[in-house]
């Protein structure tokens, strides 16, 4: 897990807390009615578990590999459509989102999408400035906008 994740996971965490304890905190008289707003200027309230799709959203897009290979994510339906070119050709597969990456069969073995930085791919050509990238197999499939 990149520290990107690990801090965005301590942050909600910690957002939950203080939450929790704001409304979890007694006073001895009760609280005054909260006065009506109009609906057309209510902003719903979000909630983390209501946002699990919104890294992979932001994953959408094409993200340059080493030596001409790409990375293209484009949503489609429920889903992913993944185009993963190689030094060979492009080849074509359908993702979903499981959890914090994008799954996806490939040559009867299960692989999945996850973001990480430069040295997270595990790749020489990406170093310790590169913040925002995606790795497949470490070492091998890491791409980098």
């Amino acid at each position: 897990m990149s520290h990107t994740q690990k801090f965005r996971i301590v942050s909600v965490a910690m957002a939950t807390l203080l939450a929790t304890a704001a409304c979890s905190q007694s006073t001895e008289e009760p609280a005054a009615p909260v006065p009506a707003t109009d609906s057309t200027t209510a902003t719903p309230a979000t909630t983390p578990a209501a946002q699990p799709a919104a890294p992979a959203t932001n994953w959408v897009g094409r993200w340059p590999g080493p030596e001409g290979t790409y990375l293209a994510i484009s949503a489609e339906g429920e889903g992913y459509r993944i185009e993963l070119a190689d030094l060979d050709a492009p080849k074509v597969y359908t993702g979903k989102l499981e959890g914090d990456a994008i799954v996806f069969e490939r040559d009867g073995k299960t692989e999945s999408i996850r973001a990480t930085n430069g040295t997270g791919t595990g790749m020489k050509y990406y170093g310790d400035d590169r913040t925002d990238c995606l790795v497949i197999t470490k070492g091998a499939e890491g791409f980098c906008r």
